[in-house]
């Protein structure tokens, strides 16, 4: 990748006279925006601010015409099987929403996680264990944080209906082996839904080969615009499942006691949709195709692999996960014993103007259970370069001797 030519094509990234330099590393929570994806936006409330689907106006088509486009964007992405199994929603959160609302539980029905899960996948079932009675399990990871096969394995003999785990964590990084994963919980008879907000953007999916049931991601996360999110499912599944949220959009006909719902996508997408949202995704999918996910894999790989070694210069700092920086993709979760995370995160931006995160990072419970305050989580994507990584370890040299 020619990186310096990448970096053009995002604004922000190009300090204007007066505005102080940005070195931007909080990607696991939110992605840049390039040229083509605002200019698609920008387009559309210029020049086709209509409605999809609704009107027979020139203005209504256009927008037809987008969205459904973007649609096909995103099954090709992800090697889904017909378009049809795209459903466009808010975020990750809506779409898990969307899936854990759309089954039929009985009291008793087990749903496994894994013991790292964001609250995005964890809260859903949380509610449904108070509603209906659903049973939580957790998997336990290794030591080093990567994921536990065997218990895996062990916990599935129980009998669970629903395997609902993070593809890659926002916590440190590591991916699951999905595949396995998939494979066995079929074996035992469970459906899958996997959360993989934290891997759609940075490396390549195969949803036929994955053979997952649903997975959920956010566009955010991948230089699309806020607001707007995916969830694939088996076609034969969104057929059977009921509608989350319903109303305008969603049917063929009502009458005053009924109503027929039309078929999958659109019996999930009620209401006026988030056009430029959608038609964004749709550019932000064909500019990551053009830069390729397995160089930006790759990529994200050796600067993490540089930040890992560098960052044993800095006195008390630990790592979450696995040593080996290759199991955390594009993540460097790190806390200082007796240093406030918070106040690292703060003087990074007002020294160097260096954005990461600090905090829980949306799962508490992983750090409540082991007693971790938090952790400062710098997250690094495609646009980001090695001069980067190393300004963030010679500041976090200078706050070390300062703190």
């Amino acid at each position: 990748m020619n990186i310096e030519k990448i970096r053009q094509d995002f604004p922000i990234l190009n300090a204007q006279s007066g505005r102080k330099p940005l070195i931007y590393l909080d990607n696991a929570c939110q992605s840049l925006r390039p040229l083509a994806v605002i200019q698609a936006v920008q387009h559309y409330y210029e020049e086709s601010p209509a409605c999809a689907g609704r009107s027979m106006h020139r203005l209504a088509n256009e927008v037809s015409r987008q969205v459904d486009e973007a649609r096909q964007q995103v099954a090709k992405f992800l090697h889904a099987s017909r378009k049809e199994e795209i459903i466009f929603t808010r975020n990750t959160t809506e779409a898990i929403n969307l899936v854990a609302n759309a089954l039929d539980w009985k009291t008793g029905d087990v749903v496994l996680l894994t013991d790292k899960e964001h609250n995005s996948n964890l809260i859903p079932w949380q509610m449904l264990a108070k509603r209906h009675g659903v049973c939580l399990k957790f998997v336990p990871s290794n030591s080093d944080n990567t994921f536990n096969l065997s218990a895996y394995q062990q916990a599935l003999q129980s009998g669970v209906r629903l395997v609902a785990m993070g593809y890659t964590s926002n916590l440190d990084g590591v991916s699951i082996p999905a595949e396995e994963v998939v494979r066995l919980a079929h074996k035992h008879g469970a459906r899958v839904l996997l959360d993989a907000a934290q891997t759609a953007p940075h490396q390549r999916m195969d949803v036929r080969r994955l053979d997952a049931d649903w997975v959920a991601f956010s566009g955010h996360k991948m230089l699309a615009p806020s607001g707007i999110g995916i969830l694939y499912g088996k076609y034969r599944l969104l057929e059977e499942m009921q509608p989350f949220l319903v109303g305008g959009d969603t049917v063929a006909s009502s009458t005053y006691e009924d109503c027929q719902f039309l078929p999958p996508p659109e019996k999930f997408e009620a209401g006026l949709q988030d056009y430029a949202g959608i038609i964004g995704m749709g550019a932000a999918i064909r500019y990551l195709q053009q830069v390729g996910l397995e160089a930006i894999e790759k990529h994200e790989v050796t600067l993490n692999q540089y930040l890992s070694e560098a960052l044993k210069s800095v006195p008390g700092l630990q790592i979450i996960g696995p040593a080996d920086a290759r199991l955390r993709s594009g993540i460097v979760s790190f806390f200082i014993p007796g240093v406030d995370h918070h106040r690292i995160a703060l003087m990074l931006d007002q020294m160097a103007g260096i954005a990461v995160r600090s905090g829980q990072h949306c799962v508490h419970s992983w750090f409540n259970a082991r007693g971790i305050a938090g952790s400062v989580r710098a997250s690094v994507y495609f646009y980001n370069t090695l001069d980067e990584a190393r300004a963030l370890v010679d500041a976090l040299i200078k706050i070390r001797k300062v703190l």
